[in-house]
């Protein structure tokens, strides 16, 4: 049986989606009334993560439909959070230093990040699609692996903060790991290898977790200064 990699039509994936949005935006727009300029902030990592999640998306798989007849919805409905995390982290960012802003928000991020991306992946069970390849044992756990990473995510980076470990440095972990468990865990998923056998996924995959070890260490050479 050949599973499909998005989640075409499925309302309890776009039920899960919005719930995800929703979870971000309420802690937020709290965080908001303190300082107005973090509403700005969360609404241009929101629309960097959508356009970063459909760049990836066309990037890794989408151009394979050209010559498919319902190629324009799969277009539409296409989207990968490997592209929605470093979008999302360069709207962040630009946004920040347009409006002056210097408070970290990465800790926070990191740690309130997994909830919704677990959601999402509920939501792939749902409409049974981004499932892994065929083993000896049947087909490989793709979406729950995922969910696995998740969860265990959000208990690490509570610890931390808990803790105040690695102040200031959790987002950038966070893409790390996730950019690494990615790379590996893209072998067993169903997607497409067009690129010398390797996925779309697995570049931008690397790409984000190479980004985020130099965004990393200029954080603790600028920590070290002080």
């Amino acid at each position: 049986m050949n599973l499909p990699i998005t989640p075409t039509g499925s309302p309890i994936y776009a039920l899960m989606l919005l719930f995800g949005i929703a979870w971000g935006a309420v802690y937020w727009f709290r965080e908001s009334k303190k300082d107005g300029r973090v509403a700005l902030i969360y609404g241009a990592g929101l629309a960097g993560a959508f356009a970063g999640a459909k760049l990836a998306f066309l990037f890794a798989e989408g151009w394979l439909h050209f010559n498919d007849p319902n190629r324009w919805v799969i277009w539409l409905s296409g989207k990968s959070i490997m592209g929605a995390l470093p979008g999302g982290w360069a709207a962040v960012e630009i946004a920040k230093k347009a409006l002056g802003y210097r408070e970290t928000t990465g800790d926070r991020f990191a740690m309130l990040l997994p909830v919704p991306l677990i959601m999402g992946r509920i939501g792939c069970l749902n409409a049974g699609c981004c499932g892994g390849i065929e083993c000896s044992f049947g087909r490989w756990p793709s979406v729950q692996v995922e969910i696995g990473f998740q969860a265990i995510a959000m208990i690490v980076f509570w610890v931390l903060r808990r803790k105040q470990l690695q102040t200031g440095q959790h987002f950038h972990l966070y893409l790390i790991g996730y950019g690494l468990f990615r790379f590996a865990h893209e072998f067993l998923r169903g997607t497409p290898k067009p690129f010398w056998g390797l996925s779309g996924y697995q570049i931008i995959a690397l790409g984000t977790a190479f980004a985020a070890v130099i965004a990393y260490r200029k954080r603790e050479a600028l920590n070290s200064k002080h």
